[in-house]
């Protein structure tokens, strides 16, 4: 974030409460830094719930308010006041609504769409490539199909969401895949499979940096990497639920004379549906705009409710007040952030840090069909390590927020696999119990996935609402480029045991430590670089950078990296 002007420049780290006291008469006096306390573990007996919140910020400073005052067409502009002060309890208990309100409904869309798009997975156990004279390279066709087109859509849905507004665009995203999704039930061969793949992929691209943009409007930096943790967390609630209702649905094979796999394709594509309906109503356009015929006249948050979530929210991040929330990306904004060198170790690391776990991933159930476990079994072993995964990568969120150490937290999850990959590669897998096999696999896939954490660190080093949309789909569409190479990795001539694969995987996450060693060190010398030209300018030749200065977002000499 920039640097905070309030009596001496860049004096955030020694501020207390008589330092950050304005002068300026009739203006109420700030919280001091120091007694935030972001998780409730933190909190003890002696913490002041009754202390003033209110951060010091730009809007603080008669010379520096006006460089970031929000513009007059500003969506929350009714609500900006830089003499807003609330307490502590009125902060949390403000972001426990939003969580009721906003947050939770997030999660169970992001839970439907996990659902269309992980139930291909179940659909294996029930015979769905014999039924269609495939083989398992089919199979990873159709998985690369699908990551293309979802890699494709990515950018596009982003600069449509900023066009019409994330409020508009997700639920119709929603409502348009659950029709495709539900078409899979008369799928005939490849030329359908192929075709439903490529078009849920289309439809399904740029939801997820849809709602991260989307939430951002409600939520300091912090509260989203950890929202994003559970957000997250849902996609495994939400292979629970998918392994569950397989169980059930795929019992269906014989009814009305059609297999169990068509059932289970058909009945989730309406459960998706219903939710898409319903999230046209079920999301506001901001904080501000939560009136409606369906969620009340007087809306979700009051008045002063709606100051607070504004201003804490701007405070933190005065780069948000930067465009409107139905304001469209052009052309040259675009391009501008697509060259932006700095995001790009991000983004390698986007494309190639899950491959070591997907292809073992995408095969658990197959390959439990292949050691002979039947399709109500093999549904249900699916489940534990999703179980264990959702604690671990929960855990490795809020270690990051913690600590503070973005890069060594994001790269835990590879040295969890890599005992275990080493095991697939040197241990004689073809005369090893199943039960061993099985338990090796689940603890593999049990592994703290660093995706919240990177999401929200990709969030943090763009600086800037038009970059920080853009980003985000660059980011996600590394990962699902990520997604098509992992998909090709396990090859039929290499199964049952994929030896050949393994090691490429294991040689990926060798490379992965290696990647995210020096993002550390890229991060570290570019804000030693900054810290040099800052430190090097006086008070008012600071003042006068922040006043005249073109630089925007990440390129500002204020900024620093989080790494």
């Amino acid at each position: 974030m920039a640097t905070v002007l309030v009596q001496a420049i860049g004096d955030k780290k020694t501020a207390t409460e008589s330092t950050i006291s304005l002068d300026s008469e009739g203006i109420p006096p700030l919280g001091a830094p120091k007694e935030e306390k972001r998780f409730w573990f933190q909190r003890t007996k002696n913490f002041d719930h009754g202390a003033i919140a209110t951060q010091p910020s730009v809007f603080d400073d008669p010379l520096t308010i006006e460089k970031y005052r929000p513009g007059d067409d500003w969506y929350n502009v009714s609500r900006f006041d830089p003499k807003a002060r609330w307490t502590w309890a009125e902060e949390y208990a403000i972001v426990r609504k939003i969580d009721f309100r906003i947050m939770i409904w997030a999660c169970i869309m992001f839970m439907a769409l996990e659902l269309d798009r992980a139930n291909l997975s179940q659909a294996l156990t029930d015979n769905f490539l014999t039924d269609l004279h495939f083989t398992t390279n089919d199979y990873n066709l159709g998985n690369t199909v699908f990551k293309l087109a979802f890699l494709v859509a990515e950018l596009p849905s982003q600069l449509v969401s900023k066009w019409m507004g994330p409020d508009r665009w997700i639920p119709s995203q929603m409502v348009l895949w659950s029709i495709v999704a539900g078409g899979q039930f008369w799928l005939s061969g490849k030329a359908s499979f192929l075709a439903t793949r490529a078009l849920l992929g289309i439809l399904q691209g740029g939801f997820i940096p849809d709602v991260i943009l989307y939430l951002s409007y409600f939520y300091k930096h912090h509260e989203l990497s950890i929202r994003l943790g559970f957000f997250w967390t849902m996609m495994s609630v939400a292979d629970i639920l998918s392994a569950l209702l397989a169980a059930g649905f795929l019992k269906m094979r014989g009814v009305l004379g059609y297999s169990g796999w068509r059932w289970l394709f058909l009945l989730e594509a309406i459960i998706t549906l219903v939710v898409g309906v319903f999230s046209f109503v079920l999301m506001p356009a901001g904080p501000c705009q939560t009136a409606s015929w369906f969620r009340g006249k007087d809306g979700w948050f009051t008045p002063r409710e709606q100051t607070i979530i504004v201003n804490r929210v701007l405070r933190e991040d005065p780069s948000k007040s930067g465009m409107h929330n139905r304001q469209p990306i052009t052309p040259k904004l675009l391009w501008k952030c697509l060259k932006d060198y700095d995001l790009w170790p991000l983004y390698i690391i986007g494309l190639t840090f899950q491959i070591p776990s997907v292809p073992p991933q995408q095969y658990l159930t197959l390959s439990l069909r292949g050691m002979n476990f039947d399709t109500f079994t093999s549904n249900l072993l699916s489940i534990p390590y999703t179980v264990i995964h959702i604690f671990t990568m929960l855990a490795n969120t809020y270690a990051a927020e913690i600590f503070g150490n973005l890069t060594l937290i994001s790269m835990v999850g590879q040295w969890w696999i890599l005992p275990f990959l080493i095991y697939l590669n040197v241990a004689d897998t073809a005369s090893a119990s199943r039960w061993v096999i099985w338990t090796v696999t689940t603890l593999l896939l049990a592994y703290p996935n660093a995706h919240p954490v990177q999401v929200g660190w990709n969030s943090r080093n763009s600086n800037t609402v038009r970059s920080r949309t853009v980003s985000a789909a660059c980011y996600n569409m590394f990962c699902q480029a990520g997604g098509i190479i992992a998909s090709n990795i396990y090859r039929a001539d290499d199964a049952p045991l994929y030896r050949r694969g393994n090691k490429q995987l294991l040689a990926v996450l060798v490379m992965n430590i290696v990647l995210y060693c020096l993002t550390k060190v890229y991060y570290v010398s570019r804000n030693k670089q900054r810290d040099r030209k800052w430190d090097a300018m006086t008070t008012e030749e600071k003042l006068n950078y922040l006043s005249t200065t073109k630089d925007e977002g990440n390129k500002r000499l204020d900024f620093r990296f989080k790494h």
